[in-house]
């Protein structure tokens, strides 16, 4: 599937995505957490040998098998869906970093459980989330994540091993000898479309297309941020925006896959921040329930747009990382529901309380579910002097 060189790059793309997805420098003896699911045990491996290298303290941890979490939903009682093992609160407060493979064995084994316990799990973990967010602010943690093929993924994609595969070296630069100047290249090209979205005084972006009638208001004190170092692959350019100035219409042509569930054709309709009402072709009642998870869960955390130019995913591969990144013939935006990012804060990070977030309107939930868009589209920014500029037009940034 993949060659021990394929490996090898893949590991130096990821640590590079994780040096640069952190302010600090790392140095030795910090400490950075490999979780991993089974099928992708040999990139494990290889990452390890390289942190060991950089004279970083690795911790593993392999994620529960199908049947484990399976088990667990159905089994668990009350105080062990919110039961937390001791230590874990300690380990988060002094992770520097953090690299998740994701390569899952099964995608739909919790397709009958409850959506409401599986909240109410991820509502328990919340804290530490919390903990390396407020890391990650401070500039004292790093992420990065990757996906690993698998026949489950390739089944519900519909696309072979091989051809499941090939999609992940071409996106992530692993048939070329250096994948990690291509990502620098890429860093440097997306910092002057960030710089140009961030020069613009902007009072709100309509999103024009054939389904979507939407707009998002930035906000005060925001930046747009993205390809970071965060994801491999990431092309996407975000920010999270004031919450409360969404309102219209949100469609997600690009199926998903949450928690078990398949979902499809997702319209939401805002009013006042919040979503009103929601239509799907496939999973309607799971994404009812997955938003009343908590308070912020039927609000937005995000808005996102991908450049064609940047991105070479070019079909549905049945896992957000890379739906979420499809250049295609339009690009993409999507917008996420749920939890914002507080990095997208245009200024001192240790400002930023919880009180100051809220102030703000930047949202806060247990939720992060991003809906994916494909259509043709175009976003107009209307800017603070009545000005109008076309900001993304035909799965390109206009610049």
């Amino acid at each position: 599937m993949f060659t021990e060189k394929q490996l090898d790059r893949y590991a130096d793309a990821l640590l590079w995505g994780l040096k640069t997805a952190r302010t600090k420098k790392f140095k030795k003896n910090d400490i950075v957490l490999i979780r991993y699911d089974m099928p992708a045990v040999r990139l494990a491996e290889i990452v390890y040998s390289k942190l060991m290298d950089m004279g970083i303290h690795p911790v593993q941890r392999t994620n529960p098998t199908a049947n484990m979490e399976q088990n667990f939903f159905e089994q668990a009682n009350n105080k062990q869906v919110v039961f937390q093992p001791p230590g874990e609160k300690e380990l988060f407060n002094r992770l520097n970093g953090g690299i998740f493979l994701y390569a899952p064995e099964s995608i739909t084994h919790l397709s009958h459980i409850d959506p409401k316990k599986i909240g109410k799990a991820a509502v328990a973990r919340k804290y530490l989330r919390d903990i390396l967010d407020a890391r990650d602010q401070a500039g004292d943690f790093g992420w990065t994540l990757c996906a690993f093929p698998t026949k489950e993924l390739a089944r519900h994609a519909k696309l072979s091993m091989k051809a499941y595969a090939a999609q992940i070296v071409n996106a992530c630069f692993l048939n070329r000898i250096s994948p990690v100047s291509h990502w620098q290249d890429i860093f440097h090209s997306a910092t002057s479309i960030k710089k140009w979205l961030n020069s613009m005084n902007v009072k709100a972006y309509h999103v024009e297309s054939e389904n979507v009638d939407l707009m998002i208001t930035p906000g005060e004190k925001r930046k747009w941020i993205g390809i970071s170092g965060h994801n491999i692959p990431s092309f996407e350019i975000f920010l999270s925006p004031d919450w409360r100035g969404t309102r219209g219409i949100y469609f997600s042509n690009q199926p998903s896959f949450r928690s078990g569930n398949y979902v499809k054709g997702v319209r939401l309709e805002f009013k006042k921040g919040a979503v009103v009402k929601v239509k799907a072709q496939k999973g309607e009642n799971f994404v009812i329930k997955q938003l009343s998870m908590d308070k912020g869960a039927n609000k937005v955390g995000e808005f996102s747009l991908t450049d064609k130019r940047f991105s070479r995913i070019n079909t549905f591969m049945a896992n957000t990382l890379f739906d979420e990144n499809y250049g295609g013939r339009y690009g993409n935006c999507h917008l996420a529901l749920g939890s914002s990012y507080a990095d997208t804060y245009n200024g001192n990070p240790k400002e930023l309380t919880k009180e100051k977030k809220k102030n703000l309107g930047f949202n806060d939930s247990a939720l992060h579910w991003d809906l994916v868009n494909t259509e043709k589209k175009k976003v107009t920014a209307h800017l603070a002097s009545g000005k109008k500029v076309t900001i993304y037009e035909n799965g390109r940034f206009a610049i």
